[in-house]
């Protein structure tokens, strides 16, 4: 009978680099959040604050599965963080950043599979789900900016101001949610 055996070794490999990887969106969709909060563009704030968030999520699910396995987390930053603050250019690295991990997460599922690890294969294959929609949110966003042109960005400016003028909750003032 054959023996079917795991290499936790290479899918604890595997999982801290998808860390490494979450850990690169997470730092750079809150520098994207700070810079859009600060111009006012609380939409678009918004999505990099929330996207930034299911990332770490990201990372407590791949941490848990690493330390199920016997492994260590690397707590490694996979790239520095690209400052820019053209709203236009921070979509487009957007998308390029989920593009590059789903496509990522897709090999690690097939290795996963070929390594006999069926769970970490079920996890990259949510993760590939989670990046794919991220990226249709970031491509949703790029459009209006295509259609709109600055205007769409104008409008969410004078929306704060509106909810600040009215006193109504939901900002504070000098930015910030």
């Amino acid at each position: 009978m054959k023996k079917y055996k795991m290499n936790k070794e290479k899918s604890v490999e595997l999982l801290n680099e998808a860390i490494a990887d979450e850990l690169r969106a997470l730092h750079q969709y809150m520098y994207f959040h700070f810079h859009c909060d600060d111009k006012g563009y609380d939409l678009l704030a918004d999505l990099f604050k929330k996207t930034a968030i299911e990332e770490m999520q990201h990372v407590e699910l791949l941490a848990e599965r690493v330390l199920f396995l016997g492994g260590d987390v690397e707590m490694t930053v996979g790239e520095k963080v690209t400052q820019e603050q053209n709203v236009g250019k921070m979509l487009d690295k957007a998308k390029t950043m989920e593009e590059e991990s789903y496509e990522m997460y897709n090999d690690f599922a097939r290795q996963c599979n070929d390594n006999n690890d069926s769970a970490s294969k079920r996890l990259f294959e949510q993760l590939v789900d989670d990046e794919e929609r991220h990226f249709d949110q970031y491509d949703l966003e790029e459009d209006n900016m295509q259609k709109y042109g600055d205007n769409y960005l104008a409008l969410q400016s004078i929306e704060r101001s509106k909810t600040y003028s009215s006193g109504q909750p939901g900002g504070v003032q000098g930015g910030g949610q």
